[in-house]
């Protein structure tokens, strides 16, 4: 079958309930494009609750017009969701044609037998959102939609998929199977002809065989290729195969399909970890959530494949999808730029989370949601984990587990090539008696620091009960239906399990950032331990706050209502190694150098005027430090600097002049610490290593007049109507420092075949929209991200008050 982008014409409203909409009350419908998010540019109230960044659900709805030709009346017409949040419902003509209660599982929906070819049809589509996620989930048709054609013979949807049965450098064997379906009421038999090409288009295999098929019974074919001197897929080198099939009747191409893949071997063991042809490796995770920042939850090939590569810059070599499956446009920048996959199926099997979440559909659409998941990822290199849940409450119970066998059983059954996993956390008997004993740590101090303090103790208590006999015996069932045992803040069972379940693999699904240098140890001297994902590797929407630094003098902390989401108008959750713009923070740098990818020392300056004030950080809270030595109006005061590095020692100077040597490296938890004075100049790290320089940064103080660094991505894009320029804006003085330290309002606007998509920083805390034209900087940053409409020239006027005004010109083509 033929898939044909439909995410044009499209047009969006908040629905009315009929009898409101019959007395002419309802919202005019607004054009729009796909993928889009129907949430992000509503206000924001503060009794929505912080789960939701404070965004208020709504219901919403989408149609668009469609002449089909009339050519197409004795075809099969689909019309494929890739995602619709949440409980979308599909219309076409004004009648019922389909559903799908999840927001992330692609659907697709039978159109011939609705639609009135040759003349106009009306698709509409109706989605809610209302108090059933833990996170920003935005709203509508955020994924990409497709028009799928065939024949009454065809390849059937997703129907070809190509599996590596042996592999190593000298040949490969991979197998092709394709399903055929015939629709017709004799049999008819065809030749199935295959081949595959290498990256530079190349032929290095193919194959044809004959196939009969009978009516309504779809036959699948297999054929088994022999490929001399493949070239491997592997992160570090991500190479891809294309593979065609095209169904032959006589000397007639009756219909054809073309898959991407990549020819590769996974093996696990709890000696050698997870190999990857052959070779073991160590996974250096980040957990990530589905929202694209400023764009809101709209899946944006280019947005998505942006995330990818910055995630990969610093460092990730492996993401799991928190906690839905991903979209097959980013699963597609993970094939080409080498970046290993955890899908996740579910955040909640049963119980619900929250008041309306998809544990009222989970046990009637669970199995197809696990289908839509496996038929999505089958062709894709990139993954080679399936988890099919986050800390599920009733894992630890005898019925959790039995829905844990059945839904990984499902899996296995689909697709047997990759391993099953389940990020567990501890049972709710081992959280009880955490927080009981963290209510005893506390003691008197819980009036003084209130409930933030009790957090911390809560999340150390939890931690430590993870390795208790509370845990052990009923996560066991659990665990033994996984191939590896996914753990959620649970490493101190790592070294326990070796013990107790020798054959045992462990992977840290979701981990504290605050303690990678202590997790990657594990990881590396535990060979059945085969990675680490931190929570988060790019900072997200929703859950408002949970990485929000707080300090005891703090009134606005003081007495606060217990929980661990921040007030209003906090949106972002502040955890994440990336935030939301693409910038990296400190403690990207810091894992980057615990994981021995990094050699030059970063420094990290604390802010002066928190000087001395006693922190209160919660497990997923870095410390407000900031790479800048531009401090106006601090001179001579005290300040405390960091430097991360995997040396022995650091030296700090300050213009030439000696600050200090201090201890690094593993022993000293990669940080040098030097108390000083602020003194505006150039701050310079120098890391040794057995006495030898073993590399160095430097901080200059900016100085003089603003200025306005406005830099694209990337000077030409597609003029198709779906892709981006991603455009950093920061403040700088007249050398192009940067001015951390300061902060103006910028205004954005685009001239010639293109419209802003979205504005905004990386700033936690804000009521600033992202879809207005002016935006102000945090730590003097703001990006703007810009979607071409059609070919030209596009230009950019970015001006803030104190600056020059700058110019910069992109190419749609």
């Amino acid at each position: 079958m033929i898939r044909t982008p439909f995410n044009e014409g499209w047009q969006a409203r908040e629905k009315v309930n009929r009898f409101l909409e019959m007395g002419g009350i309802a919202p005019a419908y607004q054009d729009v494009r796909l993928p889009h998010d129907a949430m992000i540019g509503r206000r924001r109230d503060p009794a929505a609750g912080g789960a939701s960044g404070f965004f208020p659900g709504g219901v919403y709805e989408y149609r668009k017009s469609y002449t089909p030709p009339a050519d197409l009346r004795d075809q099969r017409v689909l019309l494929e969701f890739e995602g619709v949040y949440r409980d979308a419902m599909v219309y076409i003509n004004g009648a019922y044609a389909g559903q799908c209660p999840s927001g992330y599982t692609a659907f697709t929906v039978r159109a011939d037998s609705f639609l009135r070819f040759g003349e106009e049809n009306e698709i509409r589509v109706e989605c809610r959102v209302h108090q059933d996620s833990r996170w920003y989930s935005g709203a509508g048709i955020h994924r990409d939609v497709h028009l799928v054609v065939g024949g009454p013979v065809r390849l059937a949807l997703d129907g070809v998929r190509v599996t590596t049965r042996d592999a190593d450098a000298g040949s490969a064997v991979v197998e092709l199977s394709a399903v055929v379906e015939n629709d017709g009421l004799r049999p008819v038999s065809l030749d199935v002809s295959v081949g595959i090409q290498d990256e530079e288009g190349g032929q290095v295999a193919s194959g044809s065989v004959p196939v009969t098929v009978l009516p309504g019974e779809p036959a699948t074919v297999r054929q088994r290729l022999y490929v001399r001197d493949p070239a491997l897929w592997s992160p570090e080198r991500p190479a891809l195969h294309t593979a065609s099939v095209v169904l032959v009747s006589g000397d007639e191409a009756v219909d054809q399909d073309r898959v991407v893949f990549g020819i590769r071997t996974l093996q696990l063991d709890p000696e050698h970890g997870l190999r990857i042809n052959g070779e073991s490796v160590k996974l250096r995770g980040a957990c990530i959530h589905h929202d694209n920042g400023v764009l809101g939850s709209a899946a944006f090939a280019r947005a998505e494949e942006r995330r990818v590569e910055l995630l990969k810059q610093a460092g990730f070599n492996a993401i799991r999808s928190s906690h839905n499956p991903l979209s097959r446009v980013m699963l597609d920048a993970c094939d080409r730029l080498g970046m290993l996959v955890m899908d996740e199926a579910f955040d909640m099997w049963t119980v619900p989370k929250s008041d309306f979440d998809y544990a009222l559909s989970f046990p009637t659409w669970w199995e197809h949601d696990i289908e839509a998941m496996v038929r999505k990822n089958a062709n894709h290199p990139s993954v080679v984990l399936y988890s099919i849940g986050n800390e599920i409450p009733e894992a630890a119970t005898p019925h959790g587990a039995v829905w844990g066998r059945r839904i990984a059983e499902k899996v296995r059954s689909l697709d047997d090539t990759r391993f099953v996993t389940n990020g567990v956390n501890i049972p709710r008997a081992a959280m009880m008696a955490a927080v009981m004993a963290a209510q005893g740590r506390l003691a008197g101090e819980f009036d003084t620091l209130g409930p933030n303090a009790m957090m911390v103790a809560v999340s150390e208590a939890i931690r430590e009960s993870a390795a208790s006999e509370l845990v052990t015996g009923p996560t066991a069932e659990s665990f033994g239906v996984l191939d590896v045992a996914g753990m959620n803040y649970m490493e101190l069972r790592y070294e326990v399990d070796r013990e107790l379940f020798p054959n045992r693999v462990i992977v840290g699904t979701e981990t504290h950032p605050t303690r990678i240098d202590e997790l990657w140890r594990l990881v590396l001297d535990n060979s059945h331990v085969i990675g680490d994902f931190t929570w988060t590797g790019w900072d997200y929407l929703g859950e408002a706050g949970v990485g929000r630094v707080k300090y005891a003098d703090s009134e606005s902390e003081t007495g606060q209502v217990a929980g661990i989401a921040g007030a209003y108008p906090w949106l972002t959750a502040w955890v994440g190694d990336i935030d939301i713009t693409g910038w990296r923070r400190p403690p990207s740098y810091y894992r980057e150098t615990v994981f021995g990818l990094r050699a030059e020392p970063y420094i990290a300056v604390h802010r002066p005027e928190n000087h001395g004030r006693r922190l209160v950080a919660g497990p997923w809270s870095w410390p407000e430090v900031v790479p800048s030595w531009s401090w106006d109006g601090s001179d001579g005061e005290p300040i405390t600097v960091e430097v991360y590095s995997d040396a022995e020692e650091v030296e700090l100077l300050l213009d030439g002049v000696p600050l200090g040597r201090a201890a690094a490296g593993e022993t000293n938890g990669f940080r040098a610490v030097f108390e000083t004075v602020y003194r505006p100049g150039e701050l310079v790290a120098v890391a040794y290593r057995d006495g030898k320089e073993h590399g160095r940064s430097s901080l200059v103080s900016a100085t003089g007049p603003l200025g306005l660094a406005v830099r694209p991505d990337r000077g030409q894009i597609g003029a198709d109507g779906g892709d981006l320029v991603f455009v950093s804006i920061m403040l700088t003085d007249h050398q192009g420092n940067a001015r951390h330290d300061v902060d103006r309002p910028v205004t954005v606007d685009v001239e010639g075949p293109a419209v802003l998509q979205g504005l905004g920083s990386g700033r936690p805390a804000t009521e600033e929209p992202y879809t207005a034209p002016v935006h102000t900087t945090y730590e003097g940053r703001v990006l703007a991200v810009v979607r071409a409409t059609g070919p030209g020239e596009i230009t950019l006027r970015v001006s803030a008050t104190d600056c020059e005004p700058v110019a910069v010109v992109v190419q749609a083509r």
